[in-house]
């Protein structure tokens, strides 16, 4: 059940400024005059004022005992009234307090609340209960409602109470109108879906949430008939047509958090809702599973063929060596002294008749030239080709663009699957072949020129050439799947052009960008040009950068230590209090109450017996990835059982989100963080966490070595964890940066986001300055990065051999809108920025977007490299802010002592949640220790000690060496034990037994 504190509910403040005080609660002229009128005596004016005073603030009645004094005594001032707190009390609940009531309703023009309210609220929330399930998010609509139409909020409790009816009546209406559309036979088959098989012991229910597996050829077939036999379930789509997207997610999480039994025992109408909503959710899953299998497995073949071609190279050294020494031979007997026949002579004898070999080998090795592996694909495609074709018949694969080349070829490849004709006949369906490359070529047509148009195509070449280009363009949303949600139409999740041309001023006026393509490239162009004049003057005074070698060096600066910051470091972890980390625990629940947000999926009030013991255990269990098993073995008063539960029903991804900003909030609060940052950099790398090989998320990881994923996690500059994600190996990580940040709901606000060499990409740059955010990463070989000149003349006296290209602003100009539509979509939340830079991060011949991106930030990354050069205070604040992000993955790991690192589950949305669970923990490890240590820098204030502002800035709250993670294990001298039989019997059948049963 929410609290008062998750609404919008109006509630007085504890404590309170002088200006608040000053502008809130000061009583008018008007207002005093009114209280002498209506009240008498200096109780019931003072009271009288009180109630005027918080009904305005408030919206409602308050009592006097819970005016904080500090108002009191203020309006008892300003009015110049001198009361005691027992007269007060005394005048709550008189006569004349509830003809005041009514006095101050007229005066306000307030009515009372009522029928009319309940009912004007009750429809407001009936409005939007369709897209919404959280008990606050109905309490806000409530509360907003009756402040428009100038109703007199009532207790929090009515308000709560009328919004869980909402709900329940909403949600009821879903069940019901989803259960009147079914047939009986679409019935029966839901039915089947609880009913367990005598064979596999299973039920279909349970396959339901399997996931993938590794990505093999036989988990490829596998998920194909997943794929077959969730699509005879989609006409579900239809009887849940009227039910918002987001209630359907909200009903297919709770479907995934029973089991079939469970789902049997729920009441009918509900059962059928929640196992067709998963059944969609499931689908559209599969569709995404099903593409990343065919793109890692298509990866995983053209690997293959790049080393076959270098082991062919190798096999073949001999032979180019005899083809390069003949070729000699040739250009010696040539250039040799004499007439003509006798050069011809001399060389004949170099060929020695063996021209038309040589001739075939000089064509063998031409067809590898230029790194070209392509010939070697068939050999590793014959055994996956049935599965390929397969997906290309049952994918519903559309082009983005108006080009559909490529989709008119995939449909001549379905059309002919069955065809074992070498070559193809293409003249009869006139198949456009130009967006074939030009290695692909002759492998397909047969062709070395384009010209004459091919009239045949090399069957199994060009089914390689097709999917290769599937491959490519699902990557960058030139290829789409109807119905995916990682590979769907992203064009259709963009705000319409209506809407952009409606917002984009006032978006620009937020930016404080110029939304007109040449005043925003005039601009752009400027900037670039004022900061290039500005390191190359500053360039001679610069003694950290220097050339060597023809080649432009940065030098670290020399570290000095902070006066007095062994000594601090030294008497704080002399003061530190040991503790354990589930006391740690328990006392920041105490104090921020975070796990309220944590409830039943299904959004009814918990039924457990002591529901936070339950929940502070759990977060524990799976925070410090002790494990169930393990953790009801150290824990006497919760089983395994019970911890799963708690696991499944009541926590989910976004709860646990919900409980991070608790605490990252009152995180804030603290004054000590202030010497660590701002709050207004972020830095934001990944850390490899292990997992199992099973499953789709594990890529073997080159850098760290083995298997495993990507947490990945933005660190404010004062420490706190913000966000985290868990990402595959393979990702590119720039990708989700900026997620984090826009999804960031806490008062710290960054606007600025440090990375490390992943956050270098062009497409990147661009994409944080339209959005407004400044992007500085930490680059390794940034010497090799490309550095734009404003202007084609311009010319620089020391850094001008930095400079390699000039910027395409003609392309930057033209295709501003169509850049500032996607970020605007962003920002709108209509679509993740993930998302669009997953598609803007591979080259697409067909969309000049990603090629406006690209040019636009290379000219914002040449700026930031400039600065970068330039200021050595910069880099030191870059490297400062990553070593902090990098500290956090040292400390999270530590804090997940259970499995050495290792998240031991293969469902995804199990392991982002445990990734979660320990981002929890160690937030809340963060500000137990930023307590401990203002605990004891007050103590020593106030015993004189004092310290320099760096050495207190050198501080770190990643502290664990007063923590016992392990808890207390009690040892007992006194245990008296049962002997030890040494000859104890070891049963062993006899020969005559060996053919019986165990039994």
């Amino acid at each position: 059940m929410p609290s008062v504190q998750d609404t919008a509910y109006p509630r007085l403040k504890t404590h309170l400024s002088d200006r608040e005080l000053a502008t809130i609660y000061t009583p008018t002229a008007d207002e005093l005059d009114l209280a002498r009128k209506l009240a008498r005596g200096c109780v019931n004016q003072l009271g009288f004022l009180l109630q005027l005073k918080t009904f305005q603030r408030l919206g409602y009645s308050s009592a006097i005992g819970s005016i904080p004094a500090s108002i009191i005594s203020h309006i008892a001032e300003a009015a110049q009234l001198q009361v005691s707190n027992a007269q007060l009390l005394n005048y709550e609940g008189s006569r004349s307090w509830f003809r005041h009531q009514n006095a101050i309703r007229e005066y306000l023009n307030v009515t009372p609340f009522g029928e009319e309210a309940v009912q004007r609220m009750t429809e407001a929330m009936m409005s939007v209960a369709p897209s919404k399930h959280d008990l606050a998010d109905l309490a806000n609509v409530a509360i907003e409602e009756l402040v428009r139409q100038r109703f007199e909020l009532p207790a929090f409790s009515r308000i709560l109470k009328e919004a869980r009816q909402v709900r329940h009546v909403s949600t009821l209406a879903f069940f019901e109108s989803v259960t009147q559309l079914l047939a009986r036979e679409e019935i029966v088959q839901l039915d089947r879906l609880f009913i367990q098989d005598a064979e596999t012991q299973k039920t279909p229910w349970g396959l339901l949430n399997d996931e993938p597996g590794k990505p093999a050829l036989s988990r490829l077939k596998a998920a194909i008939s997943r794929l077959k036999w969730l699509a005879s379930y989609q006409w579900c789509q239809a009887k849940l047509g009227d039910i918002p997207a987001v209630k359907i997610e909200h009903f297919a999480a709770e479907a995934h958090s029973l089991d079939a039994a469970r789902m049997k025992d729920t009441d009918r109408a509900k059962r059928y809702t929640l196992a067709l909503s998963l059944l969609s959710v499931r689908y559209a899953r599969s569709l995404d599973d099903l593409a990343e299998l065919l793109i890692k497995q298509l990866r995983k073949m053209h690997h293959k063929g790049k080393e076959a071609l270098a082991d062919y190279r190798l096999e073949t050294q001999q032979r180019t060596d005899e083809l390069i020494g003949t070729l000699r031979d040739t250009l010696l007997a040539y250039g040799s002294e004499g007439n003509v026949s006798k050069r011809f002579a001399a060389i004949n004898r170099v060929l020695e008749n063996r021209s038309e070999q040589l001739l075939e080998q000089c064509d063998a090795h031409m067809a590898y030239v230029g790194n070209n592996y392509l010939p070697f694909l068939p050999k590793f495609y014959r055994a996956s080709r049935a599965a390929f074709l397969d997906l290309l018949d049952l994918l519903p694969l559309h082009s983005s663009t108006r080009d559909k080349s490529l989709e008119e070829a995939i449909q001549f490849v379905r059309d002919r699957r069955r065809s074992r004709q070498t070559w193809l006949s293409v003249t009869e369906r006139l198949l456009n072949l130009g967006w074939i490359p030009a290695k692909w070529w002759p492998l397909v047509t047969g062709q070395t020129k384009r010209s004459p148009a091919p009239v045949q195509v090399h069957r199994i070449h060009f089914e390689l050439c097709v999917l290769s280009h599937v491959l490519l363009e699902l990557q960058s949303g030139d290829l789409y799947i109807e119905g995916s949600h990682e590979f769907g139409d992203y064009y259709r999740q963009l705000i319409s052009w209506e809407e952009y041309r409606a917002s984009v001023d006032e978006y620009g006026k937020a930016t404080a960008l110029p939304v007109e393509g040449k005043a925003f490239v005039k601009r752009v162009r400027q900037q670039l040009a004022e900061r290039a004049k500005q390191t190359d003057r500053s360039f001679p005074d610069n003694e950290l950068v220097s050339y060597h070698k023809q080649r432009l060096i940065v030098r670290r600066p020399k570290r000095r230590s902070a006066l007095g910051s062994v000594r601090l470091k030294t008497e704080i972890a002399r003061r530190l209090k040991p503790t354990h980390l589930l006391d740690v625990l328990a006392d920041t629940q105490t104090w921020l109450n975070w796990m309220r947000y944590f409830k039943p999926i299904s959004g009814y009030d918990a039924k457990l017996d002591e529901p936070e013991a339950r929940y502070l255990a759990t977060t524990f269990c799976y925070g410090s990835q002790l494990g169930p098993s393990q953790t009801a073995r150290s824990l006497s008063d919760v089983g395994r059982r019970q911890l799963a539960w708690v696991h499944q029903r009541h926590i989910q991804e976004e709860t646990l989100q919900q409980a991070i900003v608790a605490t990252i909030k009152a995180y804030n609060r603290f004054s000590l963080p202030r010497f660590w940052g701002a709050g207004k950099r972020v830095a934001v790398d990944g850390t490899k966490w292990d997992i199992y090989e099973n499953n789709l998320l594990a890529e073997y990881h080159i850098r760290y070595g083995g298997y495993g994923g990507i947490g990945y996690y933005h660190v404010s500059d004062t420490y706190i964890a913000l966000f985290s994600h868990f990402i595959p190996c393979g990702v590119w990580e720039a990708v989700h940066i900026f997620d984090g940040l826009l999804n960031n709901t806490s008062d710290i606000q960054p606007d600025t986001i440090h990375g490390d060499t992943q956050a270098q990409s062009s497409t990147v740059f661009a994409f944080a300055h339209l959005l407004g955010i400044t992007l500085m990463p930490r680059i390794r070989g940034w010497q090799n990065l490309t550095f734009c000149r404003p202007r084609r003349s311009a010319r620089y006296g020391h850094l001008d051999s930095l400079y390699t290209e000039v910027a395409n602003w003609k392309l930057i100009e033209t295709h501003l809108p169509d850049m500032l539509r996607v970020v605007m979509s962003v920002k709108a939340g209509k679509i993740s920025a993930s998302t669009i830079l997953r598609k803007l991060g591979t080259n697409s011949r067909k969309n000049k977007l990603y090629k406006a991106f690209h040019e636009l930030g290379k000219v914002i990354r040449t700026g930031y490299l400039l600065h970068y050069l330039a200021d050595a205070g910069l880099r030191a604040t870059i490297q400062s802010a990553t070593n902090k992000c990098e500290s956090f993955h040292h400390f999270a790991k530590w804090i997940a002592f259970g499995r050495e690192k290792t998240i031991a589950s293969n469902d995804r949305d199990e392991q982002r949640k445990l990734i979660k669970y320990n981002h929890l923990l160690a937030n809340c490890l963060i500000f137990y220790n930023v307590r401990e240590l203002s605990r004891i820098l007050t103590e020593m204030a106030e015993e004189g000690l004092r310290f320099d502002e760096e050495a207190i800035a050198g501080l770190s709250p990643y502290l664990t060496e007063h923590i016992n993670r392990f808890g207390l294990y009690l040892l007992n001298l006194h245990r008296n034990p049962p002997p030890i039989d040494y000859e104890a019997p070891i049963p062993i059948l006899a020969p005559e037994e060996m053919s019986l049963s165990w039994a």
